[in-house]
């Protein structure tokens, strides 16, 4: 496996265009890569927007909701950006319907979001007792979407543990959240599974367990990189297929619905695409953020990758570890976790650029353990927040990987958006998020018709502005604007509105739709234009350099 992938590697990183030691600019435009396609998204392609509860429904007290960790965190002086929370929020608890309207004026097939743990059971415990208002807040939320024809894709877990079991366990370090988040899911699949059709376990289980138990910028603020993110990110997986085994074995014969986890992953590229470490690096980086849980789950063989587990075994032991502190599953656990899908969730916003680069640091850290550096290329256009550059051909690659190292799944793209700044007035020409959908959609389209990867949903992040997790409200993904000053909340479409709804209404960018020649007016503008063609000028030694790089490959991983 790990063979055909660094392969695989290499060939993609030739064919972008570079020449044997020539420095690659992943910054310029490449009209054979980055040019439009016109055409459409196969037959019952699912359109969709997301948004989580936390981040939209305000009521962080109402009617018997219990304490999440975020409602703990947010309300903590220092943790988020202006002692923002998300006490009120979009105020989706009461303005459910108005925000399903929004959805049906976009033409939505499809829409995601998550279940507050605590608003179900405020202890996040069977023993505790449900709380009957928010069952029958989310009966009705549900209901709604489908009397207005929008099929309901529901996520267990999107990052508000309840506060107890944070207090009584430490969270997601301990084993004993596996059996109390089954009870959860199982209650959930038995009340919401004769209409909700498509689950998702937990959403973005490394960024929980990397900011919540490794830096400490998220819930619930715990800092220890080298031994609580490994311990989380285990209970996650196991939590995962407890619950896919519960639905498999009990709902699914009845309801028919299917069950997976939503990972996020950026595309990474290697800085010196002729250095073997620096393409073995950049494999090492995606096995740290994607093969990390899709290993386990998505391959025949199971378990965590070699990559994590060769390398964290080598850092404990060198820093005076008995063992690694990559926790080990059993081979029962293997097995039992192995295929514990239905689909491949994925999120996706961003790529970067890596060189190997060896750290001998004697305290345990999830960075220093992978041996790498990250940039980006100064060319590649930057959203408001920190991590988000535009890179739209870097989806495709993260597709195309996908299919080739798991079993080519059907792949729904759970959420990918581009975010802008507060702004007062706010931002409604939003031409950056334009240019962001107009291109990774269109690299989508890419994946389908040309490398045949299995694609059947997108999903944009946001419906609406909202709360930005520790950057609170400060950077807006949505595409409609809240008025957070205003206790209404109102609700405003910017311009990416019109342009996704053309784009759902039309399946895609057929010739001859207004969709298309809008698209095509503004291409040159939004992906690099002429001085980017001029710019993607380099040397290309053909065929004949291919052979020489395919045997100097084989020789490298034969030595």
């Amino acid at each position: 496996m790990m063979s055909v992938t660094i392969v695989a590697l290499f060939v993609t990183s030739f064919l972008s265009g570079p020449v044997c030691g020539a420095e690659y600019d992943y910054g310029a435009y490449d009209p054979a890569r980055d040019a439009f396609r016109p055409g459409q998204f196969p037959d019952g392609f699912f359109w969709s927007t997301a948004t989580a509860s936390y981040q939209i429904e305000g009521g962080w007290n109402a009617s018997g909701k219990g304490e999440s960790i975020w409602d703990r965190f947010s309300h903590t002086p220092g943790k988020v950006q202006r002692g923002d929370t998300g006490d009120v929020a979009c105020d989706s608890y009461n303005k459910y319907q108005e925000d399903v309207q929004l959805m049906k004026n976009l033409g939505l097939r499809f829409y995601r979001f998550s279940l507050s743990w605590t608003r179900i059971f405020p202890d996040g415990t069977v023993a505790g007792g449900v709380n009957q208002d928010g069952v029958d807040y989310y009966n009705n939320v549900i209901n709604e979407l489908i009397a207005n024809g929008i099929t309901p894709m529901v996520t267990l877990y999107h990052w508000d543990l309840p506060q107890a079991l944070q207090d009584r366990y430490g969270g997601w370090v301990s084993g004993e959240l596996v059996q109390h988040f089954d009870d959860y899911a199982t209650f959930a699949f038995q009340t919401f599974g004769d209409r909700v059709k498509y689950w998702i376990t937990f959403n973005e289980p490394w960024v929980v367990c990397t900011a919540g138990y490794g830096s400490g910028g998220h819930a619930p603020g715990i800092q220890d990189s080298g031994n609580s993110t490994y311990l989380c990110g285990h209970t996650i997986i196991k939590s995962h297929a407890s619950a896919w085994h519960s639905y498999d074995q009990t709902f699914r014969s009845v309801q028919g619905g299917q069950v997976s986890i939503t990972l996020s992953c950026g595309w990474t590229e290697p800085f010196d695409p002729d250095l073997p470490a620096d393409v073995i690096a950049a494999d090492r980086d995606l096995q740290f953020q994607m093969g990390w849980f899709a290993h386990p789950i998505y391959t025949s063989q199971g378990d965590y990758p070699p990559a994590m587990k060769d390398i964290i075994l080598q850092k404990s032991l060198a820093q005076g570890f008995q063992e690694s502190r990559l926790p080990q599953f059993t081979a029962a656990e293997i097995a039992s976790i192995s295929g514990t899908y239905d689909f491949f969730g994925l999120n996706h916003y961003s790529s970067g650029i890596v060189k190997d680069k060896v750290s001998t640091g004697q305290d345990p850290n999830f960075w220093t353990d992978q041996d790498l550096e990250s940039t980006v290329a100064p060319e590649w256009p930057q959203a408001a927040s920190s991590w988000l550059y535009s890179v739209p051909w870097g989806i495709r690659r993260l597709l195309r990987y996908i299919k080739q190292n798991y079993n080519d799944p059907e792949i729904y793209i759970t959420e990918n958006g581009w975010s802008e700044e507060e702004a007062d007035p706010p931002i409604l020409e939003d031409t950056g998020r334009l240019c962001f959908y107009m291109g990774y959609i269109n690299e989508v389209l890419k994946a389908i018709d040309l490398d045949g990867v299995n694609v059947r949903a997108y999903t944009a992040w946001s419906l609406m502005d909202n709360f930005e997790w520790a950057e609170g409200y400060t950077e807006r993904f949505g595409l409609h604007s809240v008025d957070f000053t205003d206790p209404n909340r109102p609700r405003t479409p910017k311009q990416s509105v019109s342009f996704y709804k053309d784009v759902i209404a039309n399946n895609g960018f057929p010739e001859g739709a207004d969709v298309t020649t809008m698209v095509r007016n503004m291409w040159e503008e939004c992906r690099g234009g002429p001085a980017g063609w001029a710019a993607a000028t380099r040397a290309n030694v053909g065929l004949l350099a291919l052979s020489f790089l395919v045997t100097a490959m084989y020789n490298f991983l034969n030595m």
